[in-house]
């Protein structure tokens, strides 16, 4: 798949966590891919690798254990190192990091309604993450590299793709794109700087073969 004069952006949702069977709360925590996240972050290596063969690949990734892994995982196939970023986490929920889905949704103080409401009084608003990713972003969409793969979470993928698509924080009080867990979506902007999503969360790249 080559693109003349595009910026092409691919980014990955990390596969299969600990946290996902074992119903503890993800965020800022440091759980660990599943055996089968570490299988399935193999196959999107794999199959990335052949792809993206002959470009010249940068990769950003969160450094939260379970997305680090993953592109770790993806980057072996390409020969590259991840460059590890905080601006990369998933949304610090708080007081409730370490705690279980149930003892979240028992000690919720705050039902978020708006980008401004925090769950807990010491947690993350969705505003407050898109700030903290608004200046990683700028520098990625800056840059000279026309290959960029980024490894990341959920909720902060989620912001990503509002960020890329030219909208404003306001928007996520209306809508969201979320994806899923090994999701791989492939993202362009031509040289006069119009954006397209081609794919999103693809989550063909996981399986033993292509669907």
């Amino acid at each position: 798949m080559r693109y003349n004069n595009i910026k092409q952006i691919i980014t990955i949702q990390h596969t299969q966590s600990i946290h996902h069977t074992n119903g503890m709360v993800g965020s800022w925590t440091d759980w660990d891919l599943s055996e089968l996240g570490i299988e399935q972050a193999e196959r999107i290596g794999q199959k990335l690798a052949k792809q993206l063969s002959g470009h010249k690949i940068v990769m950003y990734a969160s450094d939260l254990l379970r997305a680090k892994h993953t592109a770790e995982i993806v980057a072996k196939h390409m020969g590259i190192t991840p460059n590890i970023r905080t601006e990369l986490r998933e949304r610090n929920l708080g007081k409730c990091v370490g705690k279980s889905v149930q003892w979240l949704r028992e000690n919720i103080e705050v039902q978020e309604k708006t980008i401004d409401d925090r769950m807990f009084s010491d947690a993350e608003s969705r505003r407050d993450e898109w700030n903290r990713l608004k200046p990683l972003f700028d520098e990625i969409m800056a840059s000279n590299d026309e290959c960029i793969i980024v490894v990341s979470h959920g909720d902060l993928l989620s912001v990503w793709n509002t960020m890329f698509l030219g909208m404003d924080v306001e928007t996520l009080n209306q809508f969201e794109l979320f994806g899923m867990a090994g999701g791989v979506s492939f993202m362009l902007q031509n040289d006069e700087g119009k954006r397209f999503i081609k794919k999103m969360s693809d989550l063909s790249y996981m399986a033993n073969q292509f669907i």
